[in-house]
């Protein structure tokens, strides 16, 4: 006797980040008391502007002088080599924080940005968005100039007492916007 099974799904949709993802440490891409150190925050919401409890933020960044690390390591902190990546879940607020460095131009005259990429639940494939600083060098920031003068805020960190705020509307109004990349499928 032979009997059809369904096929496996490509992706199992969560929420499964807040127990198997995130490490120890892992959103301290340099310890918070540390020369230099800033604190990258904010609140991640649903497109009814309800906080996601269980979101899974990555990010990617250049250090204060603008190198793009290639150590190895990421995942294991020693508590000086700064790799430029990190990890961090939400809480039940839908917030996060990491401690990290402001970043560095990597190209002359390009704007500083932090790379983020967002999981959630119900997204079948992970987002895409950058975390641009604060200041005059985004005036002639191509990818923010490409956007309507509108969308370039959701873009941009927030200073505010605690250090740089970033916070991610996954849809509707006020959405942030999210990058496509070659071979990337929506």
């Amino acid at each position: 006797m032979m009997s059809t099974l369904s096929a496996t799904p490509g992706q199992t949709v969560g929420p499964f980040y807040g127990y198997a993802l995130p490490i120890a440490g892992g959103n301290e891409l340099v310890p918070p008391r540390t020369p230099g150190a800033i604190r990258l925050h904010g609140q991640v919401t649903d497109g009814a502007g309800t906080p996601v409890p269980d979101a899974l933020l990555e990010i990617w960044q250049a250090d204060a002088d603008g190198v793009v690390p290639t150590e190895t390591g990421s995942l294991c902190r020693d508590g000086w080599t700064f790799t430029g990546w990190g990890r961090a879940g939400t809480d039940g607020e839908g917030r996060y924080t990491f401690s990290t460095v402001k970043p560095g131009p990597v190209q002359p005259g390009s704007a500083p940005f932090i790379a983020m990429t967002v999981f959630a639940r119900g997204l079948l494939n992970r987002l895409f968005t950058r975390v641009y600083l604060p200041g005059p060098h985004l005036a002639d920031e191509p990818l923010l100039s490409s956007l309507p003068v509108d969308r370039r805020e959701s873009l941009i960190a927030v200073p505010d007492d605690d250090g740089l705020r970033f916070d991610i509307r996954l849809q509707g109004e006020h959405e942030t916007v999210f990058l496509r990349f070659p071979g990337h499928m929506p």
